[in-house]
């Protein structure tokens, strides 16, 4: 058996494409069950996020289960296999053991030791325990990714000064506005981006807030916790009417504001300007509203390049956090190769059939 990733990230290929790539929360059953049933993986794991889109993988093939999984994307993104292929990558283990254990640990993320992959690794992984799609060695996998990730930003300094790019969405805002106190800031989504960004305008005195999500409950819940006032998603438009700020951070499968949208907005603003951050994946925002007059659209690519000015300051601690790594992987390594010498034992001797 072989540990197979096959994926695509902001290194790989632009947002354009890993919003066709992106699984949402209700996509999953069904994608599970196309893995087990079509690509034939008895194990699988789906990891979806707005910078990455990986699928692991337990496989007797490493070079067919590879193939079956660009396939699966091509058909699930439905995205021409030219155009695609190119922007994906393929680790078998060892590799495909380092690869994750780097994502856990923040070391492959767009910000050096981000500690929000870890949480979304974590989600990941109980969203597939949940859907019956982890066996044996996904579940030691994944617990030991878990455990270095916890480990290296414990016993390192590489999450020190690290900003998110919820962070840095703020501070874009800033160089826009300067002070944000006076200004109003609708929130687009109650995730943890969501949180992290209401957590820092509220730290720089930002008071008139407005939290937006298509579940009111959660919405008024936040919004009460920062003293500001809870919408559903339907009153996006409306509420965009006094807003100086939108951060938008939806799970929504397509665009909540079009082009169209945002010019009657702006029309009745009598083009106040509007700075809009779209950090969802698929994208909430028609990229070509940027193109209107007094508007300023960015989405998390945009972000990139002012996303981490702390970043050589934290590479000295890569050092001491890729010699937890190794360890860490020579660990699961050792494990992997006990396991599977004993199942080709227990195979030989006719205990159990081959896989």
């Amino acid at each position: 058996m072989h540990i197979v990733v096959v994926g695509a990230n902001y290194r790989s290929c632009p947002i354009e494409v890993r919003e066709r790539l992106a699984f949402q929360a209700d996509q999953l059953a069904a994608a599970y069950a196309a893995l087990r049933e079509h690509v034939g993986l008895a194990e699988s794991l789906i990891l979806s996020t707005c910078n990455r889109v990986e699928i692991y993988a337990n496989a007797t093939s490493p070079d067919g289960a590879a193939a079956r999984l660009a396939s699966f994307l091509g058909a699930h993104s439905r995205l021409d296999p030219q155009v695609l292929r190119p922007q994906l990558y393929t680790h078998a283990e060892p590799s495909s053991i380092e690869h994750l254990f780097r994502v856990a640990g923040g070391l492959d993320s767009m910000v050096l030791g981000e500690t929000e992959i870890l949480h979304q690794v974590k989600r990941a992984y109980e969203q597939a325990q949940r859907h019956g799609a982890t066996g044996k060695v996904l579940n030691v996998l994944f617990q030991k990714a878990l455990n270095a990730g916890k480990a290296i930003r414990a016993q390192t300094g590489i999450s020190r000064g690290c900003r998110s790019v919820g962070t840095v969405a703020i501070e874009l805002a800033q160089k826009i506005f300067g002070d944000l106190r006076p200004y109003a800031v609708l929130l687009a989504g109650t995730g943890k981006i969501g949180e992290l960004v209401l957590k820092r305008l509220s730290a720089r005195g930002v008071s008139r807030v407005r939290v937006l999500n298509r579940s009111l409950d959660r919405a008024q819940a936040l919004a009460a916790f920062y003293g500001g006032q809870a919408y559903g998603l339907e009153a996006l438009e409306g509420q965009l009417l006094d807003a100086d700020i939108a951060v938008m951070s939806t799970a929504s499968p397509t665009a909540l504001l079009s082009r169209a949208q945002v010019a009657a907005v702006m029309q009745a603003r009598r083009q106040r300007p509007l700075c809009l951050i779209d950090l969802g994946v698929p994208r909430n925002i028609e990229p070509s509203v940027g193109e209107l007059d007094n508007v300023y659209r960015f989405d998390i690519d945009d972000l990139q390049g002012l996303v981490d000015h702390n970043y050589e300051r934290r590479r000295q601690a890569l050092q001491a956090s890729q010699a937890i790594l190794e360890r860490k992987v020579n660990g699961f390594l050792s494990w992997w190769q006990e396991e599977t010498q004993g199942c080709a034992q227990r195979v030989s001797s006719g205990l159990v059939a081959a896989p």
